[in-house]
């Protein structure tokens, strides 16, 4: 392919990515064709990391050992520029690799499982470097110097990063990544042995060819605003950019692939992500509790959420080791991170029950953060209880049969809801 002038060859982008997708189908068997589409953009953008304001972190999880992760890094690392793997590194260490390097590096972090796992502690440090660095002009204030002789300067962390696991990641770091989940090659599932001795220097060769593609393409994606799929917005958006953009500059079937992977691999994210515990509860209250009625006392409400077999509430982590039911108290507090339409916290206030007045909530102190965080309601109709939930409405027993009233309330001792006029 020659430009106008017919004075040297362009490189097509378009056939050059389909080498390099083609080059991880020899040694990865990714979930899902879309996955081999998100993960050769990925390798590109890391090439064009001097024009983007913004990089995706890319992360392989599985839930069991033996799924190919760290062979899908070392497939990366010959194709991305300045590439270094590294295992459970510090967070200095990484900021100053960063601020080291002549030109931003692709980190490829494999096991880091040990970073954020349940035995890690948390390492805040590291999760604010790779929070903070898929923005260009992210820098943390950092000492630096011997002895007492130290001073204060900012380091940079905005590179390109690509991560593999066991489990999960913090929320924080998944809303920023392309998330690929892998699993163990079924029977059936073939892929060419990797010898780093021959196929690191075909890598390479790849490697080469985007770095100079790269230098043709740089000042397209620095103008870049590429269109989102429909619905594609926030921090989804702010993760596919760069993706898309390479797409778009490499023409071809590459936009309209990159746009379906997008909202494949999203949607994917969405469904596969563990919501917060204070978001499984409010779910849990709109869905499986209140379903349409307008108040509950707090003790029915434990009694319910204490009944679903496929909730936590009955098995909630006291301390990471002890586990005890969910009581009033802790409900209370989940509940009060969240704020009624007026911007209060959500409290439990008196609900007229018979001639007592137990504490309990009202589903309008709820429809806020209900509307604000929980998923679309079930496509069936909640508006009726099921015949667990005790009803209380407008004062009013709504119960049927004796069956319907076994609910016992801490606060009033009374076994039945029945009108008090």
């Amino acid at each position: 392919m020659t430009d106008t002038t017919g004075s040297a060859p362009l490189i097509d982008g378009a056939a050059l990515l389909d080498e390099v997708e083609a080059f991880h189908r020899r040694f990865n068997v990714f979930p899902t064709e879309h996955a081999y589409v998100a993960v050769a953009l990925w390798d590109a953008h890391a090439h064009l990391m001097d024009a983007l304001d913004g990089t995706a972190r890319i992360a392989f999880l599985s839930p069991e050992p033996g799924s190919g992760k760290s062979r899908a890094l070392e497939i990366i690392e010959t194709l991305t520029p300045r590439a270094a793997t590294t295992v459970n590194a510090s967070a200095n260490a990484l900021f100053r690799f960063v601020s080291a390097e002549e030109s931003t590096p692709t980190l490829l972090f494999d096991e880091i499982d040990t970073v954020f796992g349940p035995k890690a502690g948390g390492n805040e440090e590291v999760r604010g470097f790779l929070n903070s660095g898929y923005r260009r002009g992210a820098k943390s204030l950092r000492c630096v110097g011997d002895g007492s002789d130290q001073k204060a300067g900012f380091f940079p962390s905005f590179c390109a990063v690509a991560m593999a696991g066991l489990g999960s990641l913090p929320d924080t770091i998944l809303t920023r990544s392309v998330i690929i989940r892998m699993r163990k090659k079924a029977p059936n599932e073939k892929c060419e042995p990797y010898r780093r001795r021959i196929h690191e220097k075909q890598g390479h060769a790849l490697r080469d060819r985007l770095a100079k593609w790269a230098t043709t393409v740089q000042d397209e994606i620095a103008q870049a605003w590429p269109e989102m799929p429909e619905g594609v917005t926030d921090r989804p958006a702010d993760v596919w950019e760069p993706l898309l953009a390479v797409a778009d500059a490499a023409g071809g079937h590459w936009p309209e692939r990159a746009r379906a992977a997008c909202v494949a691999l999203i949607k994917a994210a969405s469904e596969g992500d563990q919501a917060s515990l204070g978001v499984k509860l409010l779910t849990d209250l709109r869905d499986r509790v209140f379903c349409g009625v307008d108040r509950m006392p707090t003790a029915a409400i434990l009694e319910v959420l204490l009944q679903l077999d496929d909730a936590p509430w009955d098995d909630l982590s006291e301390d990471g080791q002890s586990t005890k039911p969910l009581t009033a108290r802790a409900l209370s507090k989940l509940l009060s991170q969240y704020v009624r339409p007026d911007n209060s916290p959500i409290k439990p206030r008196g609900i007229r029950v018979g001639s007592t007045t137990p504490k309990g909530y009202y589903a309008e102190d709820l429809s806020d953060a209900w509307a604000r965080y929980c998923p679309p309601p079930p496509g069936e109709s909640a508006t009726s209880a099921t015949s667990t939930t005790p009803q209380v409405n407008g004062g009013e027993s709504v119960a049927e049969s004796p069956s319907e009233t076994r609910h016992m309330f801490a606060e009033t001792d009374t076994r039945t809801l029945r009108s008090v006029g």
